[in-house]
């Protein structure tokens, strides 16, 4: 409740959050894309964070009840039954009906409508209840507010046809406005010891927001779902729920189940024993057995194969495993931590995972941002990385200019903090003991920045008379070539990279069209 209490007392602190001003009201209501947001929650910080949270990201009317009766009993006064809206309702409340009769009730009265569910106690029966009354999403507390948003953008575009995202500011003027409040305090700096975590580095409120999780989920038994982008640092959680618990003397285990085929995987996990299979000379011990009293790590577990998923199910619920070729049950106390890159909702939809699996992995979930969600942390992953790979007498240490910096800052970083990693290595090795300018780094840098180059959609508009297209094309191309070399201060060798153009090519073109900067 430290976070919940955090956001209600920030929340209180401002004035009612204003709408969207970029978002257009008169079309919104125009389209009817300005949905009604429903919350039945008798928890009130929550309720009221939950509340505030919606209202501010995005262009929805939100109304908070604490019980079923009195949501109903508005709707019911309401004039128009068919307008869409959506309800986030608890499943189990105090006062009046729960949150799953409230449902039923709606639909039998012909209320238009999408429903996300939230319970702090989680059970498969309870989430096979919600699924077959149409629940768009059964979602399990403590839940990050930002995941709920995502929800419920979801459920309106899926069931209602609107598209939320354009309630949303633009993506790319956020990443720009970001990137120049973190330019103007730009400092490449060490992480001081509260911006460290277990082999974890971030000052962004994201990011201590996971530790907070972290420190909370390891003083339990519970299994665990660790999600997000790959290069992320999955790994990490892993061991640091694991050094943070009860368990920490006992053995950690890891399994790749991406890596390792599907044929021997079973093997890997439950052991076998002797003449079981061909090459199986003697008896062996599984992975789930060796991490007896301690956790397992199944890491990538969206590529289980389905057969295996369900023998998983099992013992997760039974607690036993059975190796390959024995018909006797084994006993086993062993914690549960899995993870994955993969959207596992999306591939239950898709008959690709096993539902009642998912459901018994995601009782507390823990999603890792991307790096491109916490540009702040950059600078700090920088300096802890130039330190790692520097030599001992520092003879090879690297500094950035304020521009190569900007590059960096600006990166959307698909591979996230890993590719951040392997580039700080290269660059040590490579340009060790210089100041590292933008033509020093890697040309993907270049292309895939949002502060280098808009994408072009839509880049001129035809007039009625019509144009002469290679006057028109020349331009741009001279535009396109003026702008890189502006942007590289002149290096031509840079610009040809970000023009995707040989270098002698551009020189070539320079020269013919007469151009100079």
């Amino acid at each position: 409740m430290d976070d919940l209490n955090f956001l209600h007392n920030s929340y209180e602190a401002e004035k009612e959050p204003k709408l969207n001003k970029n978002l257009d009201q008169d079309e919104l209501e125009e389209f009817g894309l300005n949905p009604k947001i429903l919350i039945v929650e008798d928890d009130k910080v929550l309720g009221l964070s939950i509340k505030k949270y919606l209202m501010k990201t995005l262009n929805c009317q939100v109304e908070l009840f604490t019980n079923s009766m009195d949501c109903l009993a508005h709707l019911m006064q309401s004039p128009v039954r068919d307008k869409p809206f959506c309800l986030i309702t608890d499943i189990s409340l105090e006062h009046g009906a729960d949150g799953l009769l409230l449902i039923d009730n709606l639909k039998e009265k012909g209320f238009n409508f999408v429903s996300i569910a939230m319970t702090g106690f989680a059970s498969i029966e309870t989430a096979i209840s919600a699924t077959k009354k149409g629940v768009f999403h059964y979602l399990t507390k403590p839940f990050e507010l930002e995941n709920l948003q995502k929800l419920v953008i979801d459920a309106i575009s899926v069931k209602m046809g609107i598209d939320l995202n354009r309630l949303k500011s633009n993506e790319k003027e956020t990443v720009k406005n970001n990137v120049a409040k973190i330019i103007k305090n730009i400092k490449i700096e060490s992480p001081n010891p509260d911006d460290m975590f277990c082999q974890m580095i971030g000052r962004s409120k994201v990011m201590h927001e996971v530790f907070e999780r972290i420190k909370k989920v390891a003083l339990t038994e519970s299994t665990v779902l660790i999600t997000g982008p790959s290069g992320t640092g999955k790994e990490l959680v892993a061991n640091a729920i694991h050094e943070l618990s009860s368990r920490a003397k006992r053995n950690k285990v890891s399994v790749n189940c991406g890596a390792i085929p599907g044929e021997l995987l079973e093997s890997e996990l439950f052991g076998h024993v002797k003449g079981s299979f061909t090459g199986a000379i003697s008896n062996r011990k599984g992975r789930f057995e060796l991490a007896n009293f301690g956790s397992i790590f199944l890491d990538e577990i969206g590529d289980m194969p389905a057969l295996l998923q369900v023998k998983l199910l099992r013992v997760l619920q039974n607690k036993t495993i059975e190796p390959v070729g024995s018909t006797e049950t084994i006993n086993i106390d062993t914690r549960v931590i899995a993870a994955t890159h993969r959207d596992l909702e999306k591939m239950v939809q898709e008959n690709k995972f096993r539902e009642d699996l998912f459901y018994r992995l995601n009782v507390i979930p823990i999603r890792i941002p991307a790096l491109k969600e916490r540009r702040e942390d950059i600078p700090l992953l920088i300096s802890y990385f130039v330190d790692r790979f520097s030599s001992a007498d520092r003879s090879n240490t690297i500094t950035f200019s304020d521009k190569a910096l900007e590059m960096l800052l600006g990166y959307d970083w698909p591979g996230n903090v890993r590719e951040l990693e392997n580039i700080i290595e290269r660059l040590v090795i490579l340009r060790g003991g210089n100041e590292i300018l933008p033509e020093d780094l890697p040309a993907k840098i270049f292309r895939h920045n949002p502060l280098a180059t808009d994408h072009y959609k839509h880049i001129f508009e035809l007039p009625e008379e019509g144009v002469d297209l290679k006057r028109v094309l020349s331009d741009i191309e001279d535009s396109l070539i003026l702008q890189a070399l502006s942007y590289t201060d002149g290096n031509k060798n840079q610009a040809s990279k970000l023009l995707s153009l040989n270098r002698t090519t551009l020189i070539e073109k320079m020269k013919k069209k007469a151009l100079h900067i």
